[in-house]
């Protein structure tokens, strides 16, 4: 666990391992691909751009892939969440949040979370950052892929 307060300036997260140690190798080998490529076209030359490139594709698509199952989980969380804190009159409104809106709602603590939902389902808060920057009783997430 990180022992720095979270907030909306740093919540963003850089994996070291992922975003330098494997970003940076794929990227030399794409240029030193490339580079090899312009000194003589030949079929070794070109499949070995085709490599970098799928394994520039692959970086991304892995990315991706483990963000949006992060975001299924917090969609589902969120639910589970709100339908507890939620008044009865407010129910209806979980169904109407887009996975976006309860990802930016996760950082909001239980006692706000009503008014948030109730400025977000009128429309008052429209992007991520609108409601991320109205969250005054922020909950960290270490977890965070």
């Amino acid at each position: 666990m990180a022992t720095t307060e979270q907030n909306i300036k740093n919540h963003g997260r850089i994996v070291p391992m992922y975003h330098v140690g494997v970003f940076f190798p794929l990227l030399i080998n794409l240029g030193w691909t490339i580079y090899r490529l312009t000194q003589g076209v030949t079929g070794d030359a070109i499949v070995q751009v085709l490599v970098a490139v799928g394994l520039m594709l692959m970086f991304v698509s892995v990315r991706v892939q483990i963000l949006t199952v992060q975001d299924r989980v917090i969609r589902l969380e969120m639910r589970l969440r709100l339908a507890r804190v939620l008044p009865a009159a407010q129910q209806a409104a979980i169904a109407q949040l887009t996975p976006k809106q309860l990802v930016a709602l996760r950082f909001a603590g239980d006692a706000e979370l009503p008014a948030l939902v109730q400025r977000v389902a009128a429309g008052q808060l429209t992007t991520t950052k609108d409601i991320k920057t109205q969250v005054k009783d922020w909950q960290a997430d270490f977890l965070r892929a």
